[in-house]
């Protein structure tokens, strides 16, 4: 079984400016030299770690990682303004033009999945081939397995204290009450909402979930992520109604790629891995049996770290 390459330092950091109020964090691991890839966060709004650079042989690959608008380094933390999916779309294509970059291999999870695949059809001809995980397609039947009825029948206790807040009539619409409570004007009320929504999706993330209380160094991005992906919810990730993702996969169709997914990941389920794999005949799906959502469950990375492997002889 693989496991992740050697920790890694970034050989290059930088920050780009791509609007008036946003300023993205980038940084570049492994050989300056070597066949590009683009690494896409998770979240919406989880930004980057360590553990990111680790899934590419760092002799062969230049790795480029970036946090997304209002994610981890990205200033300012937590914006909403200005935070859509074809932002963040526009904002990878200014890195690729900033690098000099011609053409390179995508690589996204979860929320990085539904990027991945936005940034693929919006620029088919500047994608190599793409290796994805955990699929989320940003479709309302998805966020309402998560939110809505669900999760909780697998999860009661844990819906049952993740909407113990909420009053009767807010338990009607349980995103959009998170995201009132997300946006709000006082801190104690944003602080307590986004701790809440986190815990929800983190116990659901592994097969064995294993939950932690958040660093308090960390409680800042604890909520940026949780706002952020609120926002996206509620506003169906920016995508057009009718399935925009698995509808225009056939405007990058002909590139290869792997899909990996977690037979029991409950956070996105596999149905839509396989519906993209059905979609998407260059496609090789990879169904871990004994894996949930997180990458870096054992069987989940030597997934990936054999897709990129693979990938290898591919350049």
């Amino acid at each position: 079984m693989r496991t992740l390459f050697p920790e890694l330092e970034p050989y290059r950091t930088f920050r780009l400016r791509v609007s008036a109020l946003h300023e993205i964090h980038v940084e570049e691991a492994g050989n300056p030299r070597g066949v590009p890839v683009i690494f896409f966060h998770g979240g919406p709004g989880a930004g980057i770690s360590p553990i990111h650079r680790r899934f590419f042989d760092p002799a062969f690959w230049r790795v480029v990682l970036f946090d997304q608008r209002g994610s981890g380094k990205s200033t300012p933390l937590g914006e909403l303004s200005e935070n859509t999916t074809w932002d963040l779309v526009a904002d990878t294509e200014r890195i690729r033009e900033h690098l000099g970059i011609e053409r390179w291999l995508a690589f996204g999870g979860s929320w990085g999945s539904t990027l991945a695949l936005a940034y693929a059809e919006t620029h088919p001809e500047r994608v190599t081939g793409l290796i994805l995980r955990g699929i989320f397609l940003g479709r309302r039947s998805e966020i309402d397995w998560t939110f809505v009825d669900g999760l909780r029948r697998l999860y009661p206790e844990a819906w049952d204290e993740f909407v113990s807040t909420l009053s009767q009539r807010e338990k009607g619409g349980v995103v959009y009450a998170y995201h009132r409570r997300l946006i709000s004007a006082d801190p104690a009320v944003r602080r307590e909402a986004a701790l809440a929504w986190n815990l929800w999706e983190e116990r659901a993330s592994r097969l064995v979930a294993k939950p932690e209380p958040p660093k308090t160094e960390d409680l800042d991005r604890e909520i940026a992520l949780a706002r952020i992906e609120a926002h996206y919810f509620v506003n169906d990730s920016f995508l057009q109604p009718g399935d925009q993702l698995l509808r225009n996969v056939e405007r990058f169709g002909s590139s290869p790629g792997v899909i990996v997914q977690g037979r029991y990941d409950m956070v996105c389920p596999a149905v839509s891995a396989w519906e993209l794999h059905r979609a998407w005949p260059a496609s090789r799906l990879e169904i871990v049996p004994a894996a949930g959502h997180a990458a870096d469950e054992p069987g989940i990375t030597d997934a990936l770290v054999r897709a990129t492997e693979e990938f290898k002889t591919r350049a």
